[in-house]
């Protein structure tokens, strides 16, 4: 069932879709010159639309429609009305309109939904009961006023006059000049006479109980509706009163002649509709994202250190600098253009012909007919991001480069100087070298882009980006050839010493680049993924920040190495877990995740100002799990210790004190509760695949002890003795038939089948047999495994995990159901993107990739699963 969030962005999308916006668009197309959308309006609209709150309020004769009237004579331009329903309708957006005319009046001649907020009686009057709690002497005073002004001006040629819940308007519109000016003078005197207040809106004189209250009616709407930004529009003088309060973001519209405090100025109501269809258009997009990619088709490229996202069409979509989890540079893929890219692209439009890998390398080469982009992040010191670009063809090329530093939230300017673009105003130096470009600069008041076309056919071009970098440049630069050339010579070195098996050998290739470009060589930590927020259902909320290094991710994809035969990662996390340890006060107390430094993550936090991938929302920064008890952490490190003393033969002094400190910390906590492998958000529960880990732990342990001559606590074997039994007593559901999450829980979770792949309980069980089978039923949906199906206390949907269907691959090898494995096996191999890369999630109803990308987990169990099956005959 979906979620009420994800229901309400599907019941606006739908309503959006509903309206005829082809006339929406017209009106953006349309010829602008005269009627004041100048270039600097449509600036603004442009940050104004990226708001996370809006309200959009304007007054309704003189605004919305051409002239005032009474009755139903005069409706809002239907282009008005689509433009401001469309807006009511978005996500986060509130739209209202604040008139001269009594409620039950503007209700009746706008015609306007429920979805758009009424405002009568010049800001007084809310609902339709206000007029029932008026005194007696009120309504003794309008009495007078209408009387006086009955026989006052009645009888002129086009003067009409009307009784309102609050006064008597006098409509002047058909009257002639100098009958207006007699009449305005007239009416004015009544007032006085009376203590009326007189409230000149347009053609229309007001004798009023209330003064104009306008301002206090957006007040009141902005506080009711919680709004971080409000455009209002208006024609009369009670609407400048509401223009007077903005302030910051805010925009202010004044149509028409008159004096007026807004900074902009539109012709006519007709200008004004327009206004309204170019924001509903901004927002939409920045709501739910701008045809947004496909999540497996984005490549990645690394050095060790920084990692980058690129779309098929070369457009650097996402960046940070200087560490993982530092600010971006470029958000384009959590935000759209408005969050910066860096984007490479023919002149002469052409598709793209194809994206790939250089082979065995992180050098990333997109080609059209006449235009080659070629990149990579090149080796820098330490606190530097070096990004190069290689332009070649014999095409023309366009080049913008629109860096937005702290997910778009720093202002800069930029200058260019020489053969080199700087960008001004940022805590680090950010620095543009190409020769051979022409930059022009423009500016939105907050950010700068830098725009040029190179001709190729005068040779290629090179862009070097560089962050961070303070040393001067160095007077004759290396060859971009020779730099190049020693990138590749680096990684392909790298992967001439690895082991791969003879199944899917190239995605294998793949899968350990990726895992080493996730390495972050300085510290030795490993990142779960380079990105933020991708979200595991489109529209949904679980949007969840990975660029941290989890113990027990880390563990696993720096094991998947060394199982390939490359140890130097598995060297490097644990030399950064040890360091970790030294400052913790025990390792029964170590975090589950830390930030590549090795420090606690920072508080949880939400950046508003982006919208999300396709949408989806909020965009996280922090993760809330680092505060989580996750006691399942040390059976993985224990394994990658167990695994790496294997491969070199011998076991290292600072590795066994790691394994007696993992094994300490399972002594002191395995009988308390967790939050378990998921990090649900919830209660802690006594879970099943904790309970395993820590059996694990002991057990690596007792065995790693056993191969290399150490001495074990007397105490390990019985605790693994006491941890199994417990496992397979209380973690059996007899109504599941099956391990399930929890003791005392009759749920599933496909992490429960590591009860047999772990060794705890022999594979041959009939309890692992019908485990297996109970996942595969209830988890498995076509090519992916599910986590779960139980609430976990979260809103919103999820896809199948990677790393959970290769668990069910290795499930299947174990009980000896061959075919199954290789036949669930090819279907995943399918999944992978254009360029070899999976995120971490796949959902099969709408065959949507979901999640961080790319994953480790992903890419890990990939390489589990393709050498177990290069070990067995396939007929």
């Amino acid at each position: 069932m979906p979620t009420p969030f994800n229901q309400s962005l599907a019941d606006s999308a739908l309503l959006t879709k509903s309206l005829p916006l082809g006339l929406l668009r017209a009106f953006v197309q349309t010829n602008a010159a005269d009627d004041g959308l100048t270039p600097q309006l449509l600036a603004e609209l442009k940050i104004l639309a990226r708001t996370p709150g809006l309200l959009v309020a304007c007054n309704y004769g003189g605004t919305l429609c051409t002239a005032e009237g009474i009755s139903t004579e005069t409706l809002p331009l239907g282009s008005a009305a689509i433009a401001l329903r469309a807006l009511a309708a978005l996500p986060n957006t509130h739209a209202a309109v604040i008139s001269g005319r009594s409620l039950r009046d503007l209700a009746a001649v706008s015609r306007l939904p429920a979805e758009v907020h009424l405002v009568g009686s010049h800001g007084a009057e809310f609902d339709m009961g206000y007029a029932h709690g008026l005194s007696l002497a009120t309504e003794s005073v309008l009495q007078q006023a209408s009387q006086a002004l009955a026989e006052t001006v009645g009888a002129h040629r086009g003067i009409t006059i009307e009784r309102k819940p609050v006064a008597v308007s006098v409509h002047t519109r058909p009257a002639a000049p100098d009958v207006v000016a007699l009449t305005t003078q007239q009416a004015e005197q009544i007032a006085r006479a009376l203590g009326l207040s007189f409230i000149v809106d347009g053609s229309v004189l007001d004798l009023s109980v209330v003064e104009p209250a306008k301002a206090d009616a957006l007040e009141h709407l902005r506080s009711m509706l919680g709004v971080s930004a409000a455009l209002y529009a208006g024609d009369a003088a009670s609407d400048e009163l509401a223009m007077a309060t903005l302030r910051g973001p805010d925009m202010a519209l004044r149509v028409g002649e008159g004096p007026t405090v807004a900074a902009h100025r539109l012709r006519d109501p007709e200008s004004f509709a327009r206004v309204l269809a170019i924001l509903f258009e901004l927002r939409r997009a920045w709501l739910f994202g701008e045809d947004a990619v496909g999540l497996e088709r984005h490549s990645m490229i690394g050095n060790g250190s920084s990692t980058a996202l690129i779309t098929p069409d070369a457009r650097i979509c996402w960046m940070s600098h200087p560490l993982p989890d530092s600010g971006s540079l470029f958000a384009h893929l959590l935000g759209g253009d408005a969050a910066g890219h860096f984007s490479v692209e023919p002149v002469k439009a052409s598709p793209v012909l194809g994206q790939r890998y250089v082979d065995s390398t992180m050098i990333v080469e997109t080609r059209w007919a006449d235009v080659t982009v070629t990149d990579y992040l090149e080796p820098a010191p330490e606190g530097v991001t070096s990004l190069v670009r290689v332009l070649s063809g014999t095409g023309t090329a366009r080049i913008v480069f629109a860096p937005r530093p702290d997910y778009a939230n720093a202002p800069f300017s930029m200058e260019a100087r020489g053969e080199e673009l700087h960008v001004v105003g940022t805590a680090d130096p950010i620095t543009l070298l190409a020769p051979g470009a022409d930059f022009a600069i423009t500016s939105d008041g907050r950010h700068a882009t830098a725009t040029a076309e190179v001709n190729l056919g005068n040779g290629p071009v090179v862009l070097n980006l560089r962050c961070g970098d303070t040393a001067p440049q160095r007077a004759e630069p290396p060859e971009e050839n020779s730099r190049r050339a020693a990138v590749a010579h680096h990684s392909r070195r790298w992967v001439q010493a690895l082991q791969l098996p003879a199944v899917k050998p190239s995605l294998v290739r793949r899968s350990a680049l990726v895992l080493r470009a996730l390495v972050h060589e300085p510290t030795g930590a490993v990142l779960a993924a380079p990105t933020t927020s991708l979200p595991e259902g489109i529209g949904g909320t679980r949007n969840w920040d990975y660029r941290y290094c989890w113990l027990r991710d880390g563990s696993m994809t720096v094991n998947a190495l060394v199982d390939l035969g490359s140890t130097s990662e598995a060297e490097g996390f644990l030399a950064w877990l040890g360091r970790i340890l030294a400052h913790a006060p025990g390792p029964e107390w170590l975090h589950p995740l830390y930030s590549v430094t090795g420090s606690p993550l920072s508080t949880e936090a939400i950046i508003e100002s982006l919208p999300g991938y396709a949408g989806s929302r909020p965009v996280r920064i922090g993760n809330a799990a680092d505060h989580q008890v996750q006691l399942d952490v040390f059976g993985p490190v224990a394994e990658l210790i167990d695994a790496l003393s294997a491969r070199h033969g011998h076991l290292a002094d600072a590795h066994w004190e790691l394994m007696v400190q993992m094994a300490s910390a399972v002594l002191a906590r395995w009988h308390e509760p967790d939050h378990g492998i998921w990090e649900a958000r919830r209660a802690p529960r006594h879970h099943v695949y904790t309970k395993v880990m820590c059996w694990v732990t002991l057990d690596r342990a007792l065995r790693t002890a056993a191969r290399h001559g150490r001495t074990p606590l007397p105490t390990w074997e019985p605790a693994a003795a006491a941890i199994r039994d417990e496992v397979l007593r209380e973690g059996w559901d007899e109504g599941a038939d099956s391990y399930t999450v929890a003791y005392d829980s009759p749920d599933l979770d496909a992490a429960v089948l590591h009860i047999g792949l772990s060794g705890l309980l022999d594979v041959g069980d009939q309890r692992f047999l019908d485990t297996v089978t109970a996942v595969e039923r209830e988890l498995r949906v076509g090519p992916t495994v599910f986590r779960y199906r139980y609430d976990d206390g979260l809103p919103g949907l999820e896809g199948g995990f990677h790393i959970c269907t290769t668990w069910l691959i290795e499930a299947y090898v174990a009980v000896g159901r061959i075919e199954e494995a290789w036949d669930l096996f090819d279907q995943l191999v399918n999944l992978f993107g254009p360029t070899g890369l999976l995120p971490e999630e796949y959902d099969p109803g709408t065959e949507t990739h979901l999640g961080n990308h790319p994953q480790a987990y992903s890419h890990l169990g990939f390489i589990r699963c393709a050498r177990l099956l290069d070990a067995l005959p396939r007929n």
